[in-house]
C-alpha cells in the first residue's frame, strides 16, 4: 500500500448507503470492501440476492451455500463473473484452508476453481456473488466525502446474513449516534 497509510484503508469495512445515494445499483446497499489502496476500490453489494439458485450455476457449491442459497448480484461491474466470500472460524494468524485467501479477520475469498469438496468441511459459511463494484483511484473518498457513503465496521454475520433485505437497517440500528437513526429513514420519504 505504497502512498496510503494502512490506517487509511477500508479494506475489510462496510459500505453503507446513505439515503442520497439513489442510482439503483447502490440504493439502500451494504458493501463490503474486498481492497482499497490508492489504486481504487473494489467491493461487493451483500443485499442484493437474485432468483438464480448457486447450484444452478456453479456445480457442487449449492449445498455449501448459506441461506438464501442464491446468487447475489455483488455489483454493476463484470456481472458475467462470479466470486464468493466465505467466513472460515478460527484465529487472525493462522493459516486458512487450501482455497480461501484471508481478506479482513475470519471473511476471506474463496477459489471456484478449486473442487468444493475440498473446502467443505472448513467453511462457516459461504456466499457466491455475481459481478463486484469497483472505484477508481479518488472516487470511493469522493463519494464518502459527497456523503453517499458511511464507512462502517463488518461483523462475520453480515458476510452470510440470513435476512439481507433487511442488512442495510441492522448495520445502521447497531451504529452510535445519529447515525442509527438513519436505520428508521423511509423507503419513500415523500410519503412522510
Amino acid at each position: 500500500m505504497a502512498g496510503m497509510k494502512a490506517a487509511s484503508s477500508l479494506t475489510g469495512r462496510l459500505l453503507v448507503a446513505t439515503p442520497l445515494l439513489t442510482d439503483p445499483n447502490f440504493a439502500r446497499s451494504v458493501v463490503l470492501l474486498l481492497d482499497h489502496d490508492p489504486q481504487g476500490a473494489l467491493g461487493v453489494v451483500l443485499n442484493r440476492p437474485t432468483p438464480v439458485d448457486v447450484s444452478a450455476v456453479l456445480d457442487g457449491w449449492g449445498q455449501l451455500t448459506g441461506q438464501p442459497a442464491v446468487v447475489f448480484q455483488g455489483g454493476p461491474v463484470a456481472l458475467d463473473s462470479a466470486l464468493a466470500l466465505a467466513v472460515v472460524p478460527g484465529e487472525d494468524d493462522q493459516p486458512g484452508p487450501l482455497g480461501w485467501r484471508r481478506v479482513h479477520g475470519a471473511i476471506g475469498l474463496v477459489d471456484l476453481e478449486a473442487p468444493p469438496e475440498v473446502l467443505a468441511g472448513e467453511l462457516g459459511g459461504l456466499r457466491v456473488f455475481a459481478g463486484y463494484a469497483g472505484w477508481s483511484p479518488g472516487q470511493l473518498e469522493q463519494e464518502i466525502a459527497e456523503g453517499a457513503w458511511h464507512p462502517v465496521d463488518c461483523e462475520v454475520g453480515d458476510v452470510c446474513c440470513l435476512d439481507p433485505d433487511g442488512l442495510w437497517r441492522a448495520v445502521l440500528r447497531r451504529q452510535r449516534g445519529p447515525l442509527a437513526m438513519l436505520a428508521t429513514y423511509p423507503d419513500d420519504p415523500t410519503l412522510n
